[in-house]
């Protein structure tokens, strides 16, 4: 680069004189049907124009060499510092990103299977807690149903006595009853014989009396 400057700086040095002498206007008199006139002349030469290298001197074969040679060494130095400074730091960033993702990857496996086992530890205390509410409900429904069957036969039990009870008391009251119809009757029945002027015997009344009754009976 700098070789570059130091050869284009000569060339333009060089050809600034031939470019201010080429821009001098040279002035001569001509005469025109009898008129003087002033014809002005730039003296431009067709050598003195700028060679076709000095516009881009990039181009020029002569400084193929030096260039390469200074791009080789502003390769170099980009390396040197891309492999020294810049690609450590992106390896160190890439490192620890890695690092990080491989940690949070580690954290959510172990959640995971820490959710698995409290799914699975849930799904047994469930079961669990339904067996054992079924044993509660099959324990409480042969409880209720002993307890209803007692409570059955008690009534049972109560019902029939009282039924019985109840039987005798007709018992009695019927034979009660039939005893006063009886006597009701066998007392009608004199004072109708005695009515009738008949002699009232109490053995035949009561026979037929009671013969009476046995047949309204049957």
């Amino acid at each position: 680069m700098f070789s570059l400057l130091q050869q284009v700086a000569p060339t333009a040095a060089t050809q600034t004189p031939a470019a201010s002498d080429a821009a001098a206007v040279d002035t001569a008199p001509v005469t025109v049907d009898g008129v003087h006139h002033v014809e002005l002349t730039t003296g431009l030469a067709a050598d003195t124009a700028p060679p076709a290298g000095a516009a881009m001197p990039q181009l020029d074969v002569s400084t193929f060499g030096n260039q390469i040679f200074w791009l080789l060494i502003t390769l170099a130095i980009i390396y040197w510092v891309l492999s020294k400074i810049a690609l450590p730091r992106i390896g160190a960033v890439l490192s620890d990103r890695q690092g990080a993702i491989t940690a949070d990857l580690g954290a959510a496996e172990e959640f995971k299977l820490k959710a698995k086992e409290a799914e699975a530890a849930y799904d047994k205390a469930l079961a669990d807690a339904r067996a054992e509410a079924g044993k509660i409900v099959a324990q409480q429904r042969a409880e209720i149903q002993d307890e209803l069957n007692r409570a059955i036969a008690h009534a049972d039990a109560e019902i029939a006595a009282r039924t019985a009870e109840s039987e005798t008391r007709i018992r009695e009251i019927r034979a009660s009853a039939e005893e006063d119809a009886r006597s009701v009757a066998q007392d009608v029945t004199a004072d109708l014989v005695r009515h009738f002027g008949g002699r009232a015997d109490d053995a035949e009344i009561a026979s037929a009396v009671d013969q009476r009754m046995k047949g309204s009976v049957q």
